[in-house]
């Protein structure tokens, strides 16, 4: 996927034509790339090229010397493709020899002060000794069809030949995506419940082979625990952060759910250093089972540093330990991360941004100290003295902290590619190009699974009973009238103006009305009995709602899909809710 977009940010750059350099790469990925311990691994390549006017002076610079970036001389596009004119080949060297086994992270970064889009970074993974564990315990409920997996990779096509002395054929190798160009293949071991299973520990083997990385060639062993206890479930498995001196602290928040049954309880956390001290830090949100990971940079000198966060619980499958890499960076102007100017609904790199939607800029160094929210409407350019401009004019700024911004953008805003800048006392950022469309409806997200922000008559969320919402939440029924919330549907009658507060009479309409597209049913508010409504929400900023009556013939499910179709091949994401 970030080689299409690069590639169609690339044409669309192109065809409008960008006043400077701007850098495109290929990917920003290698790896993992599994490597026997005693020897260098295979070189790889990304290819960069230029989107705008002029020419590139790009430098680079890896964290790590086994990781050599150097720049090749330039030719046609192969990756990128062959009609896309010249690139340069950015060529990495795995010189891993010396490395033992483990997993290794390098960062290659592309910077040229004069072009947009840049800086960007080149995350170099490797794994010494192979990315395929000698060992895997899988945990599973009494339940038929209870899963648990743990993911791999490989930078080839794997066989998987399960073994089971006892429970039946409860182990297999998964094949689990497309992969990318450089043939890292994304697979998963997994134990499934077959049903009718003691709860106890069953064990099996997988003997893994595969036709070009020798190293993954493994037999591993496995367990599966079928338990009526807590498991344990992270939403992530590692946590990089990046922080200037001086800057704020950096908080990630580690969730943990329950796969099993019972009640998953956490416990306090314990935090280790390997490298700097007092910069890290873990507490238990108090009643929740969420840990605040903080990492300062205090005193801390320029440089990489890391560490781990163990959580404990109550879970049947233990301590989960979480690799922790905090990178410090010296002081200076606001940078803007590439890709990083996103739509407030799904954050997608690369998505267009509609006039007037709610968009927001991640990167650092926007803002030294508390975080500060828009207090009153309508809403200022300049927020803590920091600004958002969209080809030079100043956006509205609904919220600024040191690493994001959300503005809106305006409304007069030139369809095609934009270049955003962010200005912090004076100091400004790189520049980051972004498409601008008319149109771009996204469905705002409610936080649990894929269900979309609405809103029963009762003011409960569409959404089964049993969700983490409680009694908050509850199926909407057919007949009942939705309130559906969602950014970037465009120009309304009558306009409203950047940053004011939409009016409630006479309400600001959207034209052409969006049908919404429920399962297999369509339902288009203009052909309704009843006068519905789709427009911005009275009272706020960039806000839309949707109010739509449910039909009889509605699909029935716990998880209906919806999207809004706009006309002219402007679509809306997909969410889901209940309906019953």
């Amino acid at each position: 996927m970030k080689l299409i977009r690069s590639f169609l940010l690339s044409s669309v750059a192109a065809a409008v034509g960008i006043a400077a350099p701007a850098l495109r790469l290929s990917d920003t990925t290698i790896g993992p790339v599994s490597i026997a311990a005693g020897q260098n691994g295979p070189a790889r390549s990304i290819e960069m090229t230029n989107a705008g006017d002029g020419a590139l002076n790009v430098t680079l610079q890896s964290s790590a010397s086994w990781a050599a970036a150097t720049l090749g001389a330039s030719r046609q596009c192969s990756i990128f493709g062959s009609g896309s004119g010249n690139c340069t080949p950015i060529n990495v060297a795995l010189n891993t020899a010396s490395l033992t086994n483990g997993t290794y992270t390098a960062l290659v970064r592309v910077s040229d002060p004069n072009a947009l889009d840049a800086p960007q970074t080149i995350t170099v993974v490797v794994v010494i000794g192979g990315n395929i564990p000698d060992s895997v315990n899988l945990y599973v409920t009494p339940d038929a069809g209870s899963r648990d997996s743990v993911k791999i990779t490989a930078n080839g096509l794997l066989d998987g030949v399960p073994t089971t002395s006892t429970g039946g054929n409860w182990l297999s190798l998964a094949f689990e995506g497309q992969g990318s160009f450089a043939f890292v293949l994304p697979y998963a071991i997994v134990a499934k419940n077959p049903g009718g299973l003691a709860e106890g520990t069953y064990n099996g083997t997988l003997r893994i082979t595969s036709a070009t990385q020798t190293v993954n060639n493994k037999t591993v062993n496995a367990t599966m625990r079928v338990t009526s206890e807590p498991i344990a479930s992270l939403n992530t498995t590692s946590i990089s952060l990046r922080a200037a001196a001086g800057a704020p602290v950096q908080i990630f928040n580690v969730a943990g759910t329950n796969r099993g049954r019972g009640t998953l309880t956490l416990s306090a956390p314990a935090v280790a250093m390997t490298s700097g001290s007092g910069w890290l830090a873990a507490d238990l949100v108090a009643g929740t089972n969420i840990v605040q990971v903080k990492a300062a940079a205090g005193n801390l000198s320029p440089g990489p540093y890391a560490g781990t966060v163990t959580i404990n619980s109550n879970g049947v499958n233990g301590a989960q330990v979480i690799p922790v890499s905090f990178e410090v960076v010296a002081k200076g102007n606001p940078l803007v991360t590439a890709g990083g100017v996103v739509n407030n609904a799904t954050f997608a790199g690369g998505d267009p941004l509609a006039r007037g939607t709610i968009a927001a800029v991640f990167g650092e160094q926007f803002l030294f100290g508390d975080p500060i929210a828009a207090t009153a409407l309508p809403l200022n350019t300049t927020m803590g003295g920091v600004r958002v401009l969209v080809n030079n004019a100043p956006a509205p700024i609904y919220f600024v902290s040191y690493g994001q911004i959300n503005f809106e953008v305006p409304i007069e805003a030139t369809i095609g590619t934009a270049t955003v800048v962010v200005e912090a006392n004076g100091q400004r950022s790189n520049g980051v190009t972004v498409p601008i469309a008319n149109r771009a409806p996204r469905m705002l997200r409610l936080g649990v699974g894929d269900y979309g922000i609405f809103v029963n008559t009762d003011q409960t969320f569409p959404v089964p009973r049993n969700t983490v919402l409680g009694t908050r939440g509850r199926p909407a029924r057919p007949g009942e009238t939705l309130v559906m919330y969602a950014i970037g549907l465009g120009p309304t009658i009558p306009s409203v103006v950047n940053g004011a507060a939409s009016p409630s009479s006479p309400l600001a309409q959207v034209t052409p009305i969006p049908v919404l597209q429920f399962g297999k049913t369509s339902i288009s508010l203009s052909d309704a009995t009843t006068p519905l409504f789709a427009g911005l929400t009275p009272g706020f900023v960039g806000l839309y709602q949707i109010n739509v009556t449910l039909p009889a013939t509605i699909e029935k499910g716990p998880n209906v899909p919806v999207f809004l179709n706009m006309g002219d091949n402007v679509f809306s994401n997909t969410v889901e809710l209940a309906i019953e």
